[in-house]
């Protein structure tokens, strides 16, 4: 029979998984050398997001490939823009280079202007880890996580990130110190408020349109610039409106909000099979966020790579894997 003092603590628990991961990324290290490039590895999918990004636009400028093929293709692209921006967060390329890091920081944010800075957002991802699982975890709040599904509100806050945060300022305002929206707009300014601002006189214009349009006689120089605002929002704004829904509905799901207590508790391995659509525009992240929460310095193309072994140990050490509970709960985690 097992004593109590044979099971392993919390502690000892996190730190196999930390241990396990750790190891496994110094074997594919010491296997592929090329690894080794850290740099050049992250500068390199940096310009092959970029230009498959102003690719299919040209392809699509040019007629070549439909509207919807150029929304999807470039949102599978700028998914990649995500995951370099997480790891500049945390200074995984270009750590002794400052022109060069901030050079990626700034493509990275042209590539998805629906975002705040990426300066902006690595101290309230810092807090993030900090307070993971809290109502003081401004990043997962202000997409969705700890709310109820609903239209109204869970929704509204996971698909339209400035719409959402406005409505819910007095919330957040409550729970965490400082906040500001003025601040966080001011964060965003200005690709977040040219990336709203074109979405909104699209879905403004094109739903008159549809309602009215067949007795108004629009002025040409509207027409002129509604063809501009109609092809940005097939090669920029529709993309990244693809990209950051699949994300925001995916990390609001699988970080745990109300409940959590240490790591084991902050987030779950999330990939039933039926995800597969939203991880093709979030890049596989349900499945390896959660291994970011217990190796901070490790670039994303790596948790790919760790991911078989680092599931494996992780859910024998009482990470939850697959748990749709949290659509019912409200993210809680509940022992089980």
């Amino acid at each position: 029979m097992t004593s109590k003092a044979q099971i392993p603590s919390v502690e000892e628990r996190i730190q196999t998984i930390i241990t396990t991961i750790r190891s496994e990324e110094r074997r594919l290290r010491d296997k592929y050398a090329i690894l080794q490039y850290q740099d050049m590895i992250g500068l390199s999918i940096m310009l092959v997001s970029l230009l498959g990004m102003i690719g299919s636009g040209w392809l699509y400028f040019n007629d070549v490939i439909p509207a919807w093929l150029c929304i999807v293709t470039a949102a599978i692209f700028a998914s990649l823009s995500h995951e370099l921006e997480h790891d500049l967060i945390h200074r995984q390329y270009f750590k002794k280079n400052n022109f060069m890091h901030n050079l990626m920081m700034l493509m990275v944010w042209l590539m998805r202007p629906n975002t705040v800075s990426p300066w902006y957002r690595r101290g309230m991802h810092f807090l993030h880890h900090k307070t993971s699982g809290t109502e003081k975890d401004l990043e997962e709040r202000l997409v969705g996580n700890g709310i109820a599904y609903g239209f109204l509100m869970r929704y509204l806050v996971m698909f339209d990130g400035l719409i959402g945060m406005i409505v819910r300022r007095t919330a957040l305002k409550k729970d965490i110190e400082n906040f500001s929206v003025l601040e966080v707009i001011n964060a965003a300014f200005p690709l977040a408020l040219l990336y709203f601002g074109g979405w909104y006189v699209f879905l403004a214009f094109h739903g008159y349109d549809a309602i009215w349009g067949a007795t108004t006689a629009y002025p040409a120089l509207l027409l002129q610039g509604m063809n501009v605002v109609d092809f940005l929002v097939v090669v920029l704004i529709a993309p990244n409106f693809l990209r950051s829904a699949s994300l925001n509905f995916v990390t609001s799901a699988m970080h745990y909000y109300g409940g959590v207590n240490n790591l084991i508790q902050q987030t779950q391995i999330l990939k039933p099979w039926f995800f597969a659509p939203l991880h093709l525009f979030c890049f596989n992240f349900g499945s390896t966020h959660a291994i970011h929460h217990f190796v901070v310095g490790q670039p994303f193309y790596i948790r790919q790579m760790v991911a078989k072994v680092a599931h494996k140990v992780m859910v024998e050490n009482g990470v939850k894997l697959n748990d749709l509970s949290t659509f019912m709960t409200a993210n809680r985690w509940v022992h089980t």
